[in-house]
């Protein structure tokens, strides 16, 4: 089968438009997404910014749009977990604790975190939970520099177990 020299023409310009109308939807949509990294940046920065200054109640409005846009973070989901714990929201804090463990099985070998997520099983009265987490802490021995009475938490918050059984 020949073409004809028109019909060859025409499919060269028809590919052609094809790969400029790609080009610039892809322009486009990489804006979109440029804006949108943008402004979740500036989002976490000020989650991060009023975590440190101690304004909690404000930080769960920021934290909560983040978790809306991302919710398959580990670091927004940490930072809601802490959050949300501090203005004692245990439960929420415990699910956040969870997704983040979730998403970074890694985590687990992370001393203050799993300490922080066994104290907020605990407060959350998910205390099966809490005592495979603190058994966990005791297990290894952890004592980090930061954190010196580390494993002495850790026998309280599991002696603390005991007691609500």
């Amino acid at each position: 089968m020949k073409l004809k020299e028109s019909y060859r023409k025409y499919i060269l310009l028809g590919v052609i438009g094809f790969i400029i109308i790609g080009l610039i939807v892809a322009k486009i949509m990489a804006k979109n997404q440029d804006e949108q990294f943008i402004r979740n940046d500036l989002l976490y920065e000020q989650v991060q910014k009023l975590y440190n200054e101690e304004n909690y109640e404000e930080a769960v409005v920021y934290i909560e749009e983040l978790l809306k846009t991302q919710p398959n973070s580990e670091v927004v989901n940490y930072m809601g977990g802490l959050i949300s714990a501090i203005n004692q929201d245990y439960n929420k804090a415990a699910i956040l604790m969870q997704k983040t463990l979730d998403i970074n099985p890694h985590k687990v070998d992370d001393a203050i975190f799993m300490l922080q997520l066994g104290e907020i099983f605990y407060q959350a009265k998910r205390y099966d939970d809490a005592r495979i987490v603190l058994t966990h802490c005791q297990e290894k021995g952890w004592a980090p520099e930061e954190y010196p009475n580390y494993q002495d938490k850790v026998l309280e918050l599991l002696n603390s177990i005991e007691n609500q059984e």
